[in-house]
């Protein structure tokens, strides 16, 4: 799919991709919903790639609550800079590793539709042109949003079958 340009394939697409990551998860016999990835990664079971996902779309709320309030949020984390972002991605790992799997869970579904309701309180214009907001630089808000939603979902979705593949038939 292509990467959304308009408020309704934002919403199209993210919604597609959460429910693929979602459904993929269901679908896992209980031994590889915890199983470690059979190769070396960051991210080393499903848990860990939800987490992922959870913690971004929380960093992406706090970059919107600030920079809405004229605030310049620190993009990608305070200390952090995109040249930066293993570390800052090797501390949200880190940061998941006290919750287990069905909290993760929970919490993607509570974050995504607070995503959901942000693409949904924006115009196309709001959403996807570029500079209307300071705190978004030289991009868009869209762009922002996409990020955390449709584009980190097919990232989900390339990591789990990466790591279905490994794992014995259940």
């Amino acid at each position: 799919m292509p990467r959304p340009t308009t408020r309704d394939e934002l919403l199209v697409a993210a919604a597609a991709g959460y429910d693929k990551v979602v459904a993929f998860v269901a679908a896992l016999p209980a031994e590889q919903r915890e199983a470690e990835f059979a190769f070396d990664d960051r991210d080393r079971n499903v848990r860990d790639v939800v987490a992922h996902l959870v913690a971004w779309q929380r960093m992406m709320r706090r970059w919107y609550d600030e920079g809405m309030a004229d605030r310049k949020p620190a993009i990608p984390g305070e200390g952090y800079t995109w040249k930066t972002l293993p570390e800052l991605n090797q501390v949200v790992w880190a940061d998941a590793q006290g919750i287990g799997l069905v909290e993760a869970m929970a919490a993607l579904s509570q974050t995504h539709q607070d995503m959901t309701s942000l693409v949904e309180a924006h115009t196309d214009d709001e959403l996807f042109t570029k500079k209307r907001y300071r705190w978004t630089g030289t991009t868009s808000l869209g762009a922002y949003l996409v990020s955390a939603t449709s584009s980190h979902y097919d990232w989900a979705m390339t990591k789990l079958r990466k790591a279905k593949k490994t794992w014995p038939p259940a």
